[in-house]
């Protein structure tokens, strides 16, 4: 195959095991022209053959006092040196030279020539993953995948099942990224629906959006900038909306007055910023000019066009708290009400703006027992005669 070469820098070097010769303290095995490539190397999972870099020629370790860090053990000062004396003269940490000798044979087989030459095998990239080299153990995940069992129980299954085959040990980090990453090919596709989650892509366990710009409202006024007869309820005017989710995304909008409870039901094309700035919009200027003076939104971004809804509108929007559903109180209950008529997991689009406005004349029928079981129509229309 052809040469790599390199011309300016350091070259990406693979990761090998403790004190191979050629290390990236040694400036002559990082020179230009230094590299070359291992020959016929076996294809990875991506269908691209597996390269790794290794340095020409006998480059000594500049941390050890040999010329190469590994080394037969006859080789060694004294007979028989501990772990920690042999990592100390490496200038290596005593756990790295213990798997070091462990991986290539234990002390009594360890060979410095065969450990050197397995470093770098193990160095080719791409790999081909366990359950694609190993058909009894893939066989078994897929089973237990089909019977759905979680890829940790099917690890913690496996070591109780084989304690003494270790070909038969995979981790569940590993049954995952097969099951997520379609181009190692070893489990289909299918059997992601047979997780827990269903999802059919990976989040991080740490991922997050915290510091990130997305969802956030440019410019929003907070709820605190509210005037204060919106809290105490004492006029009409100010009204709380939010949206109700349905099936097959499909939403419809709820406005409710806070002092009345009068609720108004809008039908919505979509749960995007256009979509229902300009349904609400079109509904509202349908109300006399005293009828609505604030409305009171959540973070949704549905309501990201707020600016344009108050210049067509001639409405202030103010925005909650983060995560404070509490502080849209008369919203939140006025939509458990509203399930009744709008049942979660059913297809919100099948009902029209009629249908929507006579759900809104039972609920403004109905007496409350928070208006003293007057109704929110007749105590909006004594509320508004008394302020005309």
């Amino acid at each position: 195959m052809a040469r790599l070469g390199v011309r300016e820098g350091y070259p990406r070097r693979a990761r090998r095991s403790c004190g191979s010769a050629g290390g990236p303290e040694n400036p002559s095995a990082t020179s230009p022209g230094h590299y070359r490539s291992l020959p016929a190397p076996s294809t990875g999972c991506s269908g691209q053959p597996g390269v790794s870099l290794r340095p020409s020629g006998a480059g000594a370790d500049a941390r050890s006092p040999w010329p190469r860090g590994r080394r037969s053990p006859a080789g060694w000062p004294q007979e028989n040196p501990s772990l920690r004396a042999i990592a100390a003269r490496l200038g290596r940490s005593a756990s790295t030279v213990g798997r070091e000798v462990d991986r290539n044979g234990g002390r009594e087989e360890y060979r410095a020539t065969k450990a050197d030459e397995r470093a770098w095998e193990r160095a080719r990239r791409p790999k081909r993953c366990l359950l694609a080299t190993n058909d009894p153990l893939r066989d078994a995940v897929a089973k237990k995948l089909k019977e759905d069992w979680s890829p940790e129980q099917i690890s913690g299954w496996l070591k109780r099942r084989y304690p003494d085959d270790e070909a038969m040990h995979v981790s569940h980090e590993t049954i995952y990224r097969t099951l997520f990453v379609q181009a190692r090919g070893a489990l289909k596709r299918e059997l992601l629906a047979h997780l827990r989650s269903r999802r059919m892509m990976r989040r991080g366990r740490h991922a997050s959006t915290a510091g990130q710009p997305r969802g956030q409202i440019k410019e929003a006024v907070s709820i605190r900038e509210r005037p204060p007869e919106a809290e105490d309820r004492a006029v009409p005017g100010h009204w709380e909306g939010d949206l109700i989710a349905g099936s097959r995304n499909t939403h419809v909008a709820t406005l409710v007055e806070r002092s009345s409870r009068f609720v108004m039901l809008v039908r919505v094309g979509g749960k995007d910023t256009e979509s229902v700035v300009a349904a609400l919009g079109e509904q509202i200027r349908r109300l006399p000019k005293t009828m609505m003076d604030t409305l009171t939104w959540d973070r949704g971004t549905e309501m990201a066009a707020h600016k344009r809804f108050t210049v067509a509108t001639d409405v202030a929007v103010y925005f909650c708290d983060p995560k404070s559903p509490w502080q849209r109180a008369t919203s939140e209950n006025t939509n458990r009400l509203l399930r009744q008529y709008l049942p979660r997991k059913t297809d919100l689009s099948v009902h029209s703006q009629h249908d929507l406005d006579l759900i809104a004349l039972k609920l403004n029928t109905r007496p409350r027992k928070t208006l003293g079981y007057d109704t929110p129509a007749a105590t909006l229309a004594k509320t508004v005669a008394l302020t005309s």
